[in-house]
């Protein structure tokens, strides 16, 4: 058993997390807080136009506009620990909501605006909310239909058709100091929010998160990343903020006073990248993975493949020197500044120009695209941690950071590795227990305090963690083998034509894979090799294709044993979604929706044996 930990550097505090919005006012007003690209004055009022038609959002004014709204929701009957649903895409009012809520004690309970019907049934009737905040007319005819079966759900607000604004227009006759009295009376040890894990097994857990737990974490991760949380500093969200992540983001913004630019269109998130320059971004390694291939893409149309293929060789090798004690030393230097011109600027253009580091969670980054990025001038701190634990637990930071890991716990947690692999924490960061499920958090905080977070995992000799695998994602073999799948997975996919890959091995003679080929990288393949408008449900078989795939195979297998080794593959005809079930908002594999949406294609790997 190994154990480490890092002493806090501050404490939860014993506040409402929306002091911070009173405090930000009063200290520095004028400052840009959020900047709402091209506002529908329909949704929350527009006062004044900004600059291409984008509207910034001073911290006297977003205190305001929090005000406005906590004094409509008291004057609708919300009392202090009241939960509130809210069910919508990235957008300010989404933070606005957040924090009005809060600033009189009431609970956030955060809905995917992705989730099913079921979903949504489950997490408005198991938290017992009261009202809930929707986007869209189709969202509002969603939760309008389940009223029957919510009793204690009395109200909905639509956001798109200006109800939010009339619900402040209701609360002019509640004094402000009513406000100031809530938000005063709100402790520590308050619920701040119910997130429901998507989950890619059973129905959702409702994870209770307190201020204290959301302030410890927000206030450690600033004190040891200044470099990226740091007034001035800016980025554009653009991923869900129902997700833990995301939201300690939006915190961290608040408690820095930070310019955060909110963008729910995720295809053109691109465009506000180029158009507001954020200083770093927030994203799931997907993106990256996406962004490298783009990149190869566009040098391979212009017949300069050849020219990337060599600038990603030096910006690994670079990235590996930074971390020997004599650096890249000057002919690798020469080469590096070279390429920088040739290819890393255009790469770094693509995000804006400004980017210099990005935070990636919610999946392993693989080791190599962590080097090439860095190489590229775009530092990768990838971090762990879980909705459990506010949630953020360990982080890879500018001045300590080891490439392949998760990097150090943060300050104020405590990092223990169990007989049998898993990963322990504990710290003010970890949650009080799960909603109306005192079973499973006897489970999950077993040992006087310990979380059981459910990965599989080491600590190095520096304290370094990596992630290895899940508990619950062992397979064993019929010859008895145990296997972590998410390592192979990872190299496979680190391909340009793969999207997604995932093992069968539980219970079989020899380990197998499924793999979804990239839709966009699919179109270049096919009319490369004399395919035109094919689909891949034909093609899937094409021993061209195969060859391909195999490579990727061949590629993962050298670094795992024997027995661990994938003995056969099958491309399946279209790529997993989140729509049909099979991958969480973060793009995991939901193991159990592939093995029933695909049984065939299973079978068709064991046909024989």
């Amino acid at each position: 058993m190994r154990e480490t930990a890092v002493e806090p550097i501050v404490g939860g505090g014993d506040a409402s997390l929306a002091e911070q919005v009173w405090r930000n006012a009063a200290e520095d007003p004028d400052a840009v807080q959020f900047i709402r690209p091209d506002p529908d004055p329909r949704s929350w009022p527009v006062r004044r136009s900004g600059r291409g038609g984008s509207l910034p959002v001073t911290c006297r004014q977003f205190r305001d506009d929090v005000l406005a709204l906590a004094r409509g929701f008291v004057a609708a009957g919300v009392a202090h620990g009241d939960r509130v649903g809210l069910l919508s895409r990235t957008r300010y009012e989404w933070t606005l909501v957040d924090y009005a809520l809060w600033s009189i004690g009431a609970v956030t309970v955060p809905i995917y605006d992705t989730s099913s019907l079921d979903q949504i049934h489950w997490i408005l009737g198991d938290s017992g909310a009261v009202g809930c905040v929707v986007e869209t007319a189709d969202h509002a005819a969603t939760v309008t239909g389940m009223r029957p079966d919510l009793p204690a759900l009395r109200q909905t607000w639509r956001i798109d058709v200006g109800e939010l604004i009339e619900l402040a227009a209701k609360g002019r006759g509640v004094d402000s100091a009513e406000v100031d009295a809530r938000r005063a009376a709100v402790t520590g040890a308050d619920m701040a929010t119910i997130v429901y894990t998507s989950g890619t097994t059973g129905p959702p857990k409702g994870c209770v998160l307190t201020h204290r737990n959301i302030t410890a974490d927000v206030g450690n991760a600033t004190a040891v990343l200044p470099q990226v949380l740091h007034p001035g500093a800016s980025t554009v969200l653009f991923l869900p903020l129902a997700h833990a992540f995301a939201r300690l983001i939006q915190v961290g913004m608040v408690h820095n006073r930070a310019t955060m630019v909110h963008s729910a269109d995720v295809s053109g998130v691109l465009d506000q990248l180029r158009r507001f320059r954020p200083t770093f971004i927030l994203a799931v390694p997907r993106m990256f993975e996406k962004m490298h291939d783009q990149a190869r893409h566009m040098a391979e149309d212009s017949h300069r493949g050849w020219l990337f293929s060599l600038a990603e060789q030096v910006a690994v090798r670079y990235s590996r020197a930074q971390d020997r004690p004599h650096g890249p030393g000057v002919p690798l230097s020469l080469a590096h500044l070279l390429f920088d011109l040739a290819a890393y600027r255009q790469l770094r253009a693509a995000l804006g120009g400004r980017c210099r580091m990005a935070i990636v969670g919610g999946a392993p980054l693989g080791e190599w695209l962590g080097h090439f990025f860095r190489g590229a001038g775009i530092t990768v701190l990838e971090g762990y941690g879980l909705t459990e634990t506010s949630p953020a637990l360990a982080a890879n930071l500018p001045t300590a950071m080891r490439i392949g890991t998760v990097g150090r716990p943060l300050p104020g947690v405590r990092i223990r590795i169990a007989d049998d692999g898993e990963v322990l924490a504990r710290g003010d960061v970890v949650f009080p227990g799960y909603w109306n499920n005192p079973e499973a958090t006897r489970a999950a905080l077993a040992d006087g305090g310990w979380l059981h977070t459910g990965d599989l995992g080491r600590l190095d000799d520096d304290g370094f963690l990596r992630i290895t695998g899940r508990t619950k994602e062992i397979m064993v073999t019929a010859a008895g083998k145990n296997l972590a799948p998410a390592p192979i997975e990872e190299r496979i996919r680190a391909h340009p034509l793969v999207s997604q890959s995932m093992l069968v091995a539980d219970g079989r003679p020899y380990v197998a894979a499924l793999v979804t080929v990239d839709p966009q990288a699919w179109q270049r393949w096919r009319d490369a090799h004399g395919h035109p408008g094919a689909s891949l449900a034909k093609l899937r078989d094409d021993p061209q294709l195969r060859d391909e795939i195999q490579g990727a195979i061949d590629q993962a297998n050298r670094t795992v044993s024997h027995a661990e080794q994938v003995k056969t593959f099958r491309i399946l005809s279209r790529d997993l979604t989140e729509a049909d079930g099979e991958l969480t908002p973060t793009l995991k594999i939901k193991r159990e929706a592939v093995q029933d949406h695909f049984a065939d294609d299973i079978a068709a790997l064991y046909r024989g044996h």
